[in-house]
C-alpha cells in the first residue's frame, strides 16, 4: 500500500528531459513507483490533473543557521518549493563554540553585523547551549520542515582557536594545526564542507575585518586540505568584489585542488550591462579545470530591490561617518534624528563626495513599507512627491516618516519591470556549466532584501511571462544541478528510490507574490516576507509540509550530513 499517490499530473523529473504524464507513488520517505497507479491501494490520493510535479528545489547558499531554532519551517523558502538548503556560508557559523562565553558572544554579534539578523533575535531565539558542531546539529534534529546541511565556518574556527587575536594577525603554524583539527571534528560530525570570505564588505561590530579576512594563503590551502579526507564535502568562498585579478582565480583553483572538492564563489549578478564582465569572472572555472580543480559561480537569478531603513542601517553604513550612527541602538538613533542639529549633521556627512553618494539621494527613494496610520498614504510614493506636498526637504520628510514608524520605515529604489535583454543575459549564464543558480541568502539581511523567493520569481519571469526557458530546463537548473554540486544523494530528481522531495505546481500561475513586512521574528522584530502563487503542495521526505500556500504541522526535514547524505561531487 502507498502512503500517497499523486495522480494525473505531468512529471518533470529534474534531469532536463521532456515531461511525461504519470502518477507518482510514495511509501515512507521515498518515491516507489512512477506509472499508472489507478488500481493501487493508497492511504491518500491527491488529484493533480493539470498540474506539474517536480523535484523539490535545492538552495545552496543560505544563512538559516540561527533561524532553525525559532522557525523550524525555515519560512518562506518552502512556500517557494525549496526542500533542501545549505547553510554555514561565508565563514559565518554559530558552531563550534568553546568554554569561553566570549566566543559565542562575538560570533553572535558578528553574524548580526554582517548578515543583518537583529541581535536581540539571536539573543532571544538561539539557545547557544552547544560547544561542538555535533551538538549543534543534534540541537536542531526533528524540528525542521525541510532538509538542511551546514558547512564549518572559517571565522568561527579562527575565533575559537585564536581568541581576540583572530582579528589581529595571521595564524601561527600551531594555530593552523588546531583549526585543522577543529574543522576535522566538524566534518566528522557531518559538516557539509568549509566556507570563508575575503570580501571587503565583511567587518565585525568593532570595525575590524571579520576573522577569515586575516588569513593568509597558506592558511586557506591548509584548511581546504582537510576536506580531501572526507567524502561529500565542498567549499564556498568569497574571494573579492568586482573583477577578479589573476591571484583570485589561482587561489580558488588551488583551494579546490587541495580539497579535491568543488568550490563555489559568491555572488555573480547578471544583467545585459554586466554580461561581459560576468563572463570574464566565469573564467575562474577554466583556470581551475586546467589544474584539476572545479570552481563554480553562484548566480542570483534576479535583481534585488534594497529595502533600506534606519534600524539595521545596512548599505547606509557605507556613507561617510555613518558607521558610528548605524552601530548605535534604536533609542540613541531616535535621539540623534530628533535633534535638528545632529539630524542636519548626519545628512551633511551623507552628501559628501564618495562612491555611494547616490544612496543619499533621499528624494528619489520610494516608501516601501510603513506601520504608522498617518503614513499609510505614502506607500509607493517617492520622498520627493511627499516632501513637495508637505513643504519640507526630502531629508526631513524621510526622517519624520521614519520616526513615526519607530524607525521601521522601509525605503529604496524599486526594481522596475526589467527588459527582456536582462533576462536573456541571465539565461545565457544559467546555461553555462561554470555557473549554478543560488545565492539566496535566505535567513539573512532580513530587513534589507528578500531573495529566498528566487525560485518562483525566476520561473514566473523567464518561463511563464517571457517564454525564455522551457519549464523542464528551468526545473533542472533549480534541482539536479545544485544537488549535484553538493553531491546530494537521491535528491534533485524524481525516480524510483529517490527521496520524495516533491513540488506540485501550476505553471500558469507560478510566481512570487509581492514583498511585505511581517513582525514574526523573536520579540516581534520585523522582516521582509513573500509567499508564492502556483505552489499547490510541497513534500519533503514523503510528508506534505505545504498545502495550498500554508504550512502543515509536519517536520520531516533531516540534518544533511556529509558522507551519509552526500557523495563527493564530480570534479568535471
Amino acid at each position: 500500500m502507498f502512503d500517497v499517490v499523486l495522480k494525473g499530473g505531468e512529471v518533470i523529473d529534474g534531469t532536463g528531459t521532456k515531461r511525461f504524464r504519470n502518477d507518482v507513488g510514495i511509501v515512507n520517505d521515498r518515491v516507489t513507483a512512477i506509472g499508472n497507479l489507478d488500481t493501487v491501494e493508497t492511504q491518500k490520493s491527491i488529484d493533480i490533473s493539470g498540474k506539474v510535479v517536480s523535484p523539490g528545489f535545492v538552495d545552496v547558499h543560505t544563512h538559516l543557521d540561527a533561524q532553525v531554532f525559532w522557525d523550524g519551517t525555515l519560512s518562506p523558502s518552502p512556500l517557494h518549493g525549496v526542500t533542501s538548503v545549505i547553510g554555514g556560508n561565508c565563514g559565518f557559523t554559530i558552531a563550534p563554540l568553546s568554554d569561553d562565553p566570549a566566543v559565542g558572544d562575538y560570533l553572535m554579534r558578528m553574524l548580526s553585523r554582517v548578515e543583518g539578523i537583529p541581535l536581540e533575535c539571536l539573543q532571544e531565539g538561539v539557545p547557544w547551549n552547544w560547544k561542538t558542531t555535533a551538538e549543534y546539529f543534534e540541537a536542531m534534529e526533528g524540528e525542521l520542515s525541510i532538509n538542511a546541511g551546514f558547512k564549518i565556518g572559517h571565522s568561527a574556527l579562527r575565533r575559537v582557536v585564536m581568541g581576540v587575536a583572530a582579528t589581529e594577525r595571521a595564524a601561527t603554524k600551531d594555530e593552523l594545526s588546531a583549526m585543522q583539527e577543529l574543522l576535522r571534528e566538524g566534518l566528522n560530525a557531518g559538516g557539509i564542507g568549509f566556507s570563508s570570505s575575503w570580501s571587503r564588505t565583511h567587518n565585525d561590530p568593532q570595525g575590524n575585518m571579520v576573522p577569515s579576512r586575516y588569513a593568509e594563503r597558506d592558511e586557506m590551502i591548509g584548511l581546504c586540505e582537510v576536506l580531501s579526507e572526507f567524502e561529500g564535502t565542498s567549499i564556498e568562498f568569497i574571494p573579492a568584489l568586482g573583477p577578479f585579478e589573476p591571484w583570485a582565480m589561482e587561489l580558488m583553483s588551488d583551494m579546490s585542488v587541495a580539497a579535491n572538492s568543488p568550490l563555489n564563489w559568491n555572488v555573480l549578478n547578471i544583467n545585459a550591462r554586466t554580461l561581459t564582465e560576468g563572463k570574464k569572472k566565469l573564467e575562474a572555472g577554466d583556470v581551475a579545470a586546467s589544474n584539476g580543480g572545479k570552481v563554480i559561480a553562484l548566480t542570483v537569478p534576479m535583481t534585488l530591490a534594497l529595502h533600506l531603513n534606519f534600524i539595521g542601517g545596512f548599505v547606509l553604513d557605507a556613507l561617510p561617518e555613518w558607521e558610528k550612527f548605524v552601530l548605535l541602538d534604536k533609542n540613541e538613533k531616535i535621539r540623534i534624528l530628533t535633534n535638528p542639529d545632529t539630524r542636519r549633521e548626519l545628512d551633511e556627512y551623507a552628501q559628501q563626495d564618495g562612491p555611494l553618494r547616490n544612496v543619499a539621494h533621499w528624494g528619489a527613494k520610494t516608501i516601501f513599507h510603513t506601520k504608522a496610520p498617518e503614513n499609510a498614504s505614502y506607500v509607493g510614493k517617492t520622498v520627493y512627491e511627499i516632501a513637495e506636498s508637505l513643504g519640507k526637504s526630502p531629508w526631513d520628510t524621510l526622517v519624520d516618516i521614519a520616526l513615526a514608524d519607530d524607525l521601521e520605515t522601509s525605503f529604496g529604489n524599486p526594481v522596475s519591470d526589467e527588459p527582456d535583454s536582462d533576462w536573456e543575459a541571465r539565461v545565457e549564464v544559467w546555461r553555462d556549466p561554470r555557473a549554478v543558480i543560488g545565492a539566496s541568502d535566505a535567513g539573512a539581511h532580513l530587513d534589507l532584501f528578500l531573495s529566498s523567493n528566487y525560485a518562483t520569481y525566476m520561473l514566473g519571469e523567464t518561463v511563464r511571462k517571457r517564454n525564455l526557458l522551457e519549464l523542464e530546463e528551468a526545473v533542472h537548473m533549480l534541482t539536479q544541478v545544485p544537488a549535484d554540486l553538493y553531491g546530494l544523494v537521491n535528491r534533485g530528481v524524481i525516480k524510483e528510490g529517490a527521496y520524495a522531495d516533491l513540488v506540485v505546481l501550476d505553471e500558469n500561475e507560478i510566481g512570487s507574490n509581492p514583498i511585505t513586512i511581517r513582525n514574526d521574528l523573536p520579540l516581534n522584530a520585523p522582516r521582509l516576507f513573500a509567499d508564492a502563487s502556483g505552489i499547490n503542495n510541497v513534500f519533503c521526505n514523503g510528508k506534505e509540509i505545504v498545502r495550498n500556500g500554508e504550512f502543515t504541522e509536519e517536520r520531516p526535514g533531516l540534518v544533511l550530513r556529509s558522507g551519509t547524505d552526500t557523495r563527493s561531487p564530480a570534479m568535471v
